[in-house]
């Protein structure tokens, strides 16, 4: 069984339902289990952060980089950090805002820094980009074109009932999907390893 932590802080929700979209994309793949953890309850369940092949990160972009709260996050992990207690470990990100860009790409080379920190291999978004011809549409996934990880966008003054759209729903589901497959591959590929030694 493979074990994924989808790590994620949300303000008003929106995050939140994209993190639930990410958890079922890989939870669809068989032999994957998938946790969510909000960044307020990182510190009590650290033990299911460290247990885990894979962790997807997840932050708002509030003024051009990851909240506040999933700073503290990150600063709460030196620990494990200086022990280099995640390396080898598989990692992904994601992010959304109310503008279509937002700086997300910020925010997401902040929680791929984070990753290179610790030693995680990191894991991209591998769709060419939607709604970016006279022939596409805004239903397209991938609809933001990014390739660092995942980028979605909700309405400010949308809920996350109907914010962000569908598109970015199924696109974060594809990004789970992807991440959790890349995950078994890395794991099986280090257990032949280990056994082949």
């Amino acid at each position: 069984m493979v074990s994924i932590a989808v790590v994620y802080h949300s303000g008003y929700g929106h995050t939140k339902a994209v993190a639930e979209s990410v958890a079922r994309g890989a939870g669809r793949v068989s032999g994957v289990k998938v946790v969510l953890v909000p960044v307020e309850e990182a510190e009590v369940r650290m033990a299911e952060l460290d247990a885990a092949d894979a962790m997807i990160f997840g932050s708002p972009t509030y003024m051009g980089g990851a909240s506040a709260k999933f700073r503290a996050f990150a600063e709460l992990t030196s620990k494990k950090w200086s022990a280099q207690a995640w390396k080898n470990k598989i990692a992904a990100g994601f992010t959304n805002s109310a503008s279509q860009s937002g700086d997300k790409l910020a925010t997401l080379n902040s929680l791929q820094v984070l990753a290179a920190q610790h030693g995680m291999v990191w894991v991209g978004l591998d769709l060419l980009p939607g709604n970016n011809t006279s022939a596409a549409s805004p239903d397209d996934l991938n609809r933001l074109g990014s390739f660092s990880g995942l980028m979605t966008q909700a309405n400010s003054d949308q809920g996350a009932d109907v914010a962000p759209p569908d598109a970015d729903h199924r696109t974060a589901e594809h990004f789970g999907k992807r991440v959790a497959e890349a995950a078994q591959r890395w794991v099986r590929g280090a257990t032949d390893l280990a056994t082949a030694a």
